[in-house]
């Protein structure tokens, strides 16, 4: 075969300007977004995880409970309405400054429908046991369960046990589902959101994310930080007895408070403006962010929660979370705009604006 010969360049013609390289076409970077396995990241609560619930499990099961993508599933049954949630708890470790794995798991139930409005009854639970786990273990997380079902007032009525082999579960995974009781007329979540809503938050945010990383990564600071973790039950419920007109609630949970905003703000297609300086972090917690990477916008929470009241009864809401435990350093963050365009807005602490989105990857790995 005749060998290729090398591409010969024209020379310029005599007192010609030299020619200009060929231009780059503009391009501007987009996130990877389509996967053909499985990573991490799909189960982080940033786009990909909700990727994932749009391509592959929406469309499966397709059906009006199942779109009104709140923390659990409003249900009529005979004359009740019933809320029902169903979650499952990998956490890695088992145990970590101010909590379990068991504790997590009921409370992160109970959570799920307090946010609809419901008054918790009854739980459920699956533990996934793997080969060598201490049995000390399995029983120490079992008495925390029992304690935080009793002091949530739920009771655990029915469940299930299985064992897989050694290396396959990383100790333990509990799955939990809970069931509980919405009063009549009572509607709570994104839909009835509306321009001009205050949006409180409970307290102080990011302290179960960095309470499981420093354990995680053996890090130590000059306090210990504990998690956050508790049942909400008992705040919601106050709020809502005291007849304040109460939109939307939401746990801040994998993702954090951003992707909490983010989500709300697309599913009712509104504006939300918050303001740096009125949300709290502590400041353990923001050194440590710091010193990792993180953003504590973005850092889960097991105790936290956002509100969506009326603008006239948002000082009365304050009031009554102030008067709980759980509550003591609650705040109002931010508002609820008109813009259509449904972007999370944030005035920093210098006075800067910056658009809030969801992470494209993964920031805490297994936290719940």
């Amino acid at each position: 075969m005749k060998p290729t010969e090398p591409t010969r360049r024209k020379r310029p013609a005599a007192g010609a300007a030299p020619a200009s390289p060929p231009a780059a076409a503009p391009a501007c970077p987009v996130p990877v977004s389509e996967y053909p396995n499985i990573l991490m990241a799909h189960g982080g609560g940033g786009r990909l995880m909700h990727r994932l619930l749009d391509k592959v499990f929406l469309p499966a099961f397709s059906n009006p409970a199942l779109e009104a993508r709140h923390d659990g599933a409003l249900l009529d049954v005979g004359e009740a309405r019933l809320a029902f949630t169903t979650d499952s708890y990998v956490v890695k470790p088992l145990f970590f400054p101010g909590g379990d794995i068991g504790k997590l798991a009921v409370h992160g139930t109970v959570n799920d429908l307090a946010m609809c409005g419901a008054r918790p009854l009854y739980l459920s639970a699956g533990f996934i046991l793997e080969e060598g786990l201490p049995v000390a273990d399995l029983a120490r997380v079992v008495e925390s369960m029992r304690q935080a079902a009793g002091e949530a007032g739920v009771l655990l009525v029915t469940g299930d046990t299985k064992v897989v082999d050694r290396g396959k579960a990383d100790g333990l995974f509990v799955n939990t589902a809970g069931i509980g009781l919405v009063e009549r007329g009572r509607v709570i979540g994104p839909s009835r959101v509306q321009a001009d809503d205050a949006i409180l938050l409970n307290g102080d945010i990011g302290r179960h994310g960095m309470a499981i990383m420093a354990v995680r990564e053996g890090l130590s600071f000059e306090s210990l930080i504990e998690s956050d973790t508790a049942a909400l039950g008992g705040i919601v419920m106050s709020l809502l007895d005291a007849g304040v007109e109460v939109h939307c609630l939401r746990d801040l949970t994998r993702g954090g408070l951003a992707t909490t905003l983010v989500e709300i703000a697309e599913a009712r297609r509104l504006g939300i403006e918050i303001v740096e300086r009125a949300i709290p972090v502590r400041e353990d917690v923001s050194g440590a962010c710091e010193i990792l990477g993180f953003d504590p916008l973005y850092v889960a929470n097991e105790g936290r929660f956002v509100a969506f009241v009326a603008r006239r009864d948002a000082g009365r809401a304050l009031e009554v979370l102030r008067s709980h435990p759980l509550g003591r350093d609650a705040c109002e963050i931010g508002r609820v705009s008109g813009d259509e365009r449904a972007l999370v807005a944030l005035r920093s602490k210098i006075g800067a604006r910056r658009l809030v989105d969801m992470l494209s990857g993964e920031q805490l790995p297994r936290i719940c």
